[in-house]
């Protein structure tokens, strides 16, 4: 954390200076993946449904089956979508530069919210294909394209599994929700194939259609309003400043607290700047030790900026 006094009157002595500005980083998130384990996540997820997504557009072609090649374009989407997690992750452990001091750590918060548009533009497309076979019912496609879809489930289930431990993380969570709406999909399909086989009524399959695709916007709004707010910079989920108002303001010698801004750095590290008020016979050090360990303890904030000032500066903003 950088830790800042100003300069009041009385100067502080210069061991006190030196205490009063350190360096250091507090965890990103409780609930974010561990690096290693979610490049290993990754890459096997990415090269399952790479590898899928080439058994099924054969298969697609071996059965002329316009369904499956449709299908075998919408998981093409899901391995970009995965990509774009992947390396928004990498570039957020990039180390900051002259340029970018912070990194680049927010390109978490746009993969994040490129994995939710790409999410409901597919929702779109799916219920116009099932409006447009509800008016002008087709012809069920074949076995071979149930079985091919049960597989898509198995695969894309395991996927999104790997992702389930970071699902606090909005970047993560837009991984497994791509890979948890495929799986959906392909259920969808499964359903439908079978209930077809049973009663004959071709309307079933649209119909469980519109349903899946009901189903992952619901899941995915959250996700798409919330990389919004961290694109506009808003306070992240979880986080209540009104709560970190009271606990700074609780701190012995602090007498106010102002100019306190949140933000998220990334979609797992949150940021803080604020302004504390102590009297004139605070030991400031001590105050900027107690805010940064409550900070980082109780609010998981990663980066703070703490400013410490006396009853002057107090005035003079008056």
């Amino acid at each position: 954390m950088i830790l800042s006094t100003d300069l009041m009157p009385h100067a502080p002595s210069n061991r006190q200076h030196r205490a009063s500005c350190g360096h250091g980083h507090a965890p990103g998130h409780a609930h974010a993946l561990a690096p290693e384990r979610f490049d290993r996540a990754m890459a096997l997820g990415v090269g399952l449904n790479l590898a899928f997504v080439i058994v099924e557009a054969g298969c697609g072609l071996w059965a002329d089956s316009l369904a499956l090649l449709a299908d075998a374009g919408h998981n093409a989407g899901d391995v970009v979508g995965l990509l774009l997690a992947w390396g928004a992750s990498r570039l957020a452990r990039l180390a900051p530069s002259a340029r970018y001091t912070w990194g680049l750590r927010r390109a978490t918060i746009y993969a994040a919210f490129a994995n939710a548009t790409l999410l409901l533009a597919a929702c779109g497309a799916i219920a116009w294909e099932a409006i447009t076979r509800l008016w002008s019912p087709e012809p069920v496609v074949g076995t071979i394209v149930v079985v091919v879809a049960a597989i898509g489930v198995a695969i894309n289930t395991l996927t999104a599994l790997l992702f389930v431990r970071g699902h606090r993380d909005a970047n993560v969570r837009g991984a497994f929700l791509h890979m948890a709406a495929d799986a959906a999909v392909s259920a969808g399909v499964v359903a439908a194939g079978i209930a077809i086989a049973l009663t004959g009524r071709v309307w079933i399959d649209p119909l469980v259609s519109l349903a899946v695709a009901a189903a992952i916007v619901a899941g995915t709004w959250g996700l798409f309003r919330e990389s919004i707010d961290l694109a506009l910079d808003a306070v992240p989920r979880g986080i209540e400043t009104g709560r970190i108002t009271q606990s700074l303001a609780g701190l012995p010698g602090v007498i106010d607290v102002h100019e306190l801004h949140v933000w998220g750095a990334s979609t797992s590290e949150t940021s803080l700047t604020v302004h504390l008020t102590v009297g004139p016979e605070v030991d400031r050090d001590a105050v900027l030790r107690a805010a940064d360990a409550m900070l980082r303890h109780d609010h998981l904030v990663a980066h703070a900026a703490i400013q410490v000032e006396g009853p002057a500066a107090e005035c003079q903003r008056r």
